[in-house]
Order: structure tokens, then C-alpha cells, then sequence
């Protein structure tokens, strides 16, 4: 009697080998490619304090020196919130006028020497490169000396918001 074999087969099955080399090769060129191409970048955080919204005056007594940069279309402004205007600083055909921003501000610490917030108030359609500037410039002062740049805080606590809008557009 001869047995059939049915629904199997039963014969010399060889394992086929895997052959990865080439992937490999490929690997070994790729993985040091892709990292020094890789652009590794520096991320920055800026912590900002955004003022609250309050209806109530204050009191005359407990009113002190609070430092405003407001940003407008055509000039930027220093003030105090309860003052006034400190300066005003309408931009040149170059641009607005950082250097002028930056003496202001400069002469304002030496007068306020413990006080570190500052706010800059911006009108609607500034551009985020001018915030920066401002940013830059009212949070620190870069004085050359001895041919190395020294940095010095000024108004390191920095609060944005929108600027009043004014009369006539003057």
C-alpha cells in the first residue's frame, strides 16, 4: 500500500537567507549624510507678562514710575502711565529711530535704577522684526569696552500689549 500525501508537502525546504548588505551600505552613507546636513537650531524663550485688564483707578498715593514703549506706524514712544510722554521719537526716512529709543531708556534706569517691567504697547499693524528691535532694545543695553561688547539689563521684565489708540492719528 503506497500512502498519498495530500494537502502537504514534506520535502527538503532550505531557509532562504536574508540578504541586507546593500540596505546596509546604505545606512552606513546615509545616517552621517543626514546629520551633518542637519540644522540644529537654538530655541530661545522669552517669558512675557501680559497685563491684566482693570477698570479701578488707582490711588494717587500708590501711583509710581511705570515705563511705557508704545510702537505706532510712524514713531515710538517713551512715557509713564501715569505722567505722560518722556519722548517721542518720530522715524526718519532710514527707519525708527532705535538709537534714540535706546539713549531714552539708558537715561531712564540711571534715574530708576531698581525698577526692572517695562511695557511696550504695539498698534495693530507693526511688524514682528520691530517688536523684536524694541524688545531687544528695552531689555538690554550693549556698550562696547575694551573692544569686547558688555551687556546691561535694563527693564529685563517685559509686558506687550496693545497701544491706545489716539486722536486724529497724531
Amino acid at each position: 500500500m503506497i500512502r498519498s500525501r495530500r494537502g502537504g508537502r514534506r520535502g527538503n525546504a532550505e531557509t532562504a537567507e536574508l540578504n541586507i548588505t546593500a540596505f546596509m551600505n546604505l545606512m552606513v552613507i546615509l545616517v552621517p549624510f543626514l546629520l551633518i546636513t542637519a540644522v540644529f537650531s537654538r530655541l530661545a524663550i522669552l517669558e512675557l507678562n501680559l497685563p491684566g485688564s482693570s477698570t479701578e483707578p488707582a490711588d494717587p498715593q500708590e501711583q509710581t514710575f511705570q515705563l511705557e514703549v508704545t510702537v505706532r506706524m510712524d514713531r515710538l514712544e517713551v512715557g509713564d502711565r501715569n505722567q505722560g510722554a518722556l519722548g517721542i521719537y518720530p522715524n526718519s526716512p532710514e527707519g525708527y529711530d532705535f538709537d534714540g529709543l535706546s539713549a531714552k531708556l539708558h537715561e531712564i534706569k540711571r534715574r530708576y535704577p531698581e525698577k526692572t517691567d517695562a511695557a511696550i504697547l504695539l498698534e495693530g499693524d507693526i511688524e514682528y522684526d520691530t517688536l523684536v528691535q524694541v524688545y531687544d532694545r528695552v531689555s538690554v543695553r550693549e556698550e562696547i569696552e575694551e573692544e569686547a561688547i558688555v551687556r546691561y539689563d535694563l527693564f529685563p521684565v517685559i509686558s506687550i500689549g496693545d497701544a491706545p489708540v489716539t486722536d486724529g492719528g497724531a
